[in-house]
């Protein structure tokens, strides 16, 4: 059902390109993100009467806007038309200025953030933490010269290991500053509800039940990076003990796993295996 909607809406066979490829095509920016929210917004419909209510929701980057229609902030046609948009804009961003993401292996937050104030100073190119995952796990994005430089760096800064990502932008970072306004002006013209369940903001690390806020956090979201830690600690402190993630992957469970070790984390990334 989800899959013909899209299909229908964005004007271009979705599934198709899902389960047909080609796969470097899938893999671009503007194609992946509409595929990964209708594949979690499918395996959410297939599996919500069977969840128990949350009392938060919250989501990884692309995620966020999933968890807004879950919290009934978006309908589903709306928050893909949101999701076709960012990858729109994300991908010309890309194009005006290459960039790129790199993940820090057992490095803390204080490193990452001195490894590229270093590389930005040696390249004369941004660089900038992008997502605060978990502990030993942080997320730098930027430009191409500075991820070279932050590469030749990291023993000086005390990073162990960096691995460049197969992206070809950099996303939370201050390349995508060129298309914030743009991206603004269209989600002020999109139908956004205050949402049913509190959703935990990337950019603010904190919940929010506020249509506008939400709206004005959507903005930063491009540009700022996204406070997973954070998000999972503050949850923990008011009491949740269990998380459930959803979508095609597990990767939010294990960042659960590594930042609360007691609590309860689970992946339902296979339908047939909850059902």
């Amino acid at each position: 059902m989800f899959c013909d909607r899209a299909d229908a809406q964005l004007g271009y066979p979705l599934t198709r390109l899902c389960f047909e490829g080609p796969e470097a095509e899938l893999n671009l920016t503007t194609f992946t993100q509409p595929a990964v929210f209708v594949v979690a917004m499918a395996m959410w419909q297939a599996l919500k009467a069977t969840l128990p209510q949350p009392a938060f929701v919250a989501g990884h980057s692309l995620g966020e806007f999933m968890a807004l229609v879950v919290a009934g902030a978006l309908d589903f046609e709306t928050g893909l038309h949101l999701v076709a948009e960012r990858g729109r804009l994300m991908s010309r961003a890309g194009e005006a200025a290459s960039g790129g993401m790199a993940v820090l292996l057992a490095a803390t937050l204080e490193a990452a953030d001195a490894l590229c104030t270093a590389a930005t100073e040696a390249s004369g190119q941004p660089l900038a933490v992008a997502n605060d995952n978990c502990p030993g796990q942080v997320v730098i994005s930027g430009a191409l010269a500075a991820l070279e430089a932050a590469t030749a760096l990291a023993p000086a800064h005390n990073v162990r290991r960096i691995q460049r990502l197969p992206v070809s932008v950099a996303p939370h970072s201050v390349l995508m500053a060129g298309v914030q306004a743009e991206f603004a002006q269209f989600l002020a013209t999109v139908p956004l509800r205050a949402p049913q369940i509190p959703v935990v903001l990337n950019a603010t690390a904190a919940p929010e039940t506020d249509a506008e806020a939400i709206r004005q956090a959507l903005v930063r979201q491009l540009t700022s990076p996204v406070r997973w830690r954070e998000s999972l600690l503050w949850m923990a402190a008011q009491g949740v003990d269990h998380f459930i993630e959803i979508g095609p992957r597990d990767v939010l469970t294990g960042m659960v796993k590594r930042t609360l070790p007691t609590a309860r984390a689970e992946a339902v990334d296979k339908i047939a295996f909850w059902a």
